[in-house]
């Protein structure tokens, strides 16, 4: 990228995050809210959507899928011209869109991965066929950086319900044991006024990061929007632990700004642009 242009030459890139998700008609979720996520921490986003999804803060009413040639062919208009630094897969409902991600990862050699399973709505709705979570566990958690199930998503991963921290820590070691190279167990689902994450990575370290629970019916979205921060402060060139302390405080922020602000009649989003950050530069090499 040397090529001249008035006033000068190319100097800079943004860091680019490319998001590889189901779209949210109602613009709390999905690949809607890792944009907005995106361009609050002022990071360049691109999207490659697996799924159309007719939604609202009610429930979803529909789900259409994309046809696996057109989510390649996505992938690949994106990395082969602008490039990237991070990649956060979602909603992936069918084992030969899972193949589709899990092939482009290998042939564009992408290096930082956040893949949040994405298998249950917040209103219930199941997003994944059944078929698709053992093709996700086995192609996709090896190649991820870092996995952010919640506890609804790791129970059905492990196969029994997660009720205490203790069950947390041993559904994570379990899931390491899957192929996971690291991962983020979301514990807001646990009963208590306090909220427990953990993060335990393949070389043994475990992180416990808590705190006290926001009051708020406005969570429509929340885990989308951890793992696309978790990807845009990779992209920024933080550490893992980093990104992931960067990444919640964000998201508490955002869940405190839209707490009192109605959108729609049931769980609205989460306040992205409560402090947005001017985009950043990266000087070209």
């Amino acid at each position: 990228m040397t090529e001249t242009i008035v006033g000068g030459a190319y100097r800079y890139v943004y860091p680019r995050v490319l998001s590889i998700a189901g779209s949210d008609s109602g613009g709390g979720a999905g690949i809607q809210a890792d944009l907005k996520t995106f361009a609050a921490l002022g990071c360049y986003g691109m999207t490659a959507i697996t799924a159309l999804t007719a939604q609202n803060t009610l429930g979803v009413r529909s789900i259409h899928g994309v046809p696996p040639q057109m989510l390649r062919d996505q992938i690949d208009a994106v990395v082969e011209d602008i490039g990237l630094e991070a990649v956060k897969i979602g909603m992936l409902h069918a084992p030969d869109i899972v193949q589709t991600v899990a092939d482009a990862i290998d042939r564009h050699a992408l290096k930082t991965v956040v893949l949040d399973p994405v298998m249950v709505a917040t209103s219930g709705a199941v997003l994944i066929d059944n078929p698709a979570i053992a093709v996700l566990v086995r192609e996709l958690f090896p190649r991820a950086t870092v996995v952010t199930p919640n506890l609804d998503e790791a129970a059905l991963l492990v196969g029994r319900p997660l009720a205490s921290e203790r069950d947390m820590e041993v559904a994570a070691h379990e899931l390491l044991a899957m192929g996971a190279r690291a991962v983020l167990l979301k514990g807001g689902h646990l009963a208590g006024d306090g909220v427990s994450d953990l993060l335990l990575t393949s070389s043994g370290a475990s992180h416990w990061m808590r705190a006290s629970r926001i009051a708020t019916n406005n969570t429509h979205g929340t885990g989308c929007t951890l793992s696309s921060a978790i990807a845009a402060h990779l992209a920024l060139g933080a550490s893992l632990l980093e990104a992931v302390q960067a990444a919640r405080a964000f998201v508490r922020g955002a869940l405190e700004a839209g707490a009192e602000v109605r959108t729609g009649g049931g769980g609205g989003p989460l306040n992205h642009g409560y402090a947005p950050v001017a985009m950043r530069l990266k000087p070209l090499r």
